[in-house]
């Protein structure tokens, strides 16, 4: 099917081409969406008429998504959840999540704009891209942890690995110092033992 677009669309065109796609994905996307027309002579007629009113419309869109782009660009938005010892999470980090997270900021963003490369099935920074507009986009962090204290540690930039291998250390000092304390009473008995021995000793040949 031939289309008019009515916006620039990643990967299709720029606003006013008239490009070829395929009859679903006009159905379901373009056209509902308000992205696009079918190509007919009345609506290429309709498009130039309208067409500085669409490039005014889409000149106002870009600065609002510039300004969001700015605020949101490069931050990082914590998202708690379970997870094993060794990181994976019970469940993966969806984009509804990552919009939730964004949104607690003040900010209106839709799960739809949310752009994950794969899935996230782990603890530690994820970066996400979110589209404001058909020309501006963002990057932000998913900063994924257990508890915020230890979204603190990630975001000073130690990985779950790294807490790890250190709670195992603290854990390792800890059984020494125990090992420790109870050999040092360990000795103190013995001095206390030998201490009586010695007076029972002096007592002996006193007598």
């Amino acid at each position: 099917m031939d289309v008019i677009l009515l916006e620039r669309v990643a990967k299709l065109g720029q606003m006013g081409e008239v490009v070829s796609v395929k009859e679903g994905y006009a159905r379901n996307y373009l056209l509902p969406q308000g992205k696009a027309r079918r190509a007919s002579d009345a609506n290429l007629k309709m498009f130039e008429e309208q067409k500085a009113q669409l490039e005014a419309r889409n000149l106002e869109t870009k600065k609002e998504a510039d300004s969001l782009a700015a605020k949101i660009d490069d931050q990082q938005y914590v998202v708690i959840r379970s997870a094993s010892d060794a990181g994976a999470l019970y469940g993966s980090v969806t984009t509804r999540d990552a919009a939730d997270a964004i949104n607690e900021d003040g900010v209106s963003i839709d799960r739809k704009q949310i752009v994950l490369s794969e899935p996230i099935k782990y603890l530690g920074l994820h970066t996400v891209t979110v589209v404001l507009h058909p020309e501006v986009t963002a990057s932000v962090k998913l900063n994924v942890a257990r508890s915020p204290e230890e979204a603190e540690l990630q975001a000073s930039g130690k990985s779950i690995q790294e807490l790890a291998a250190e709670e195992e250390a603290e854990a390792e000092f800890e059984i020494a110092e125990l090992f420790d304390d109870i050999g040092a009473a360990g000795l103190d008995d013995d001095d206390d033992r030998g201490s009586d021995e010695r007076d029972s000793d002096d007592e002996t040949e006193e007598n």
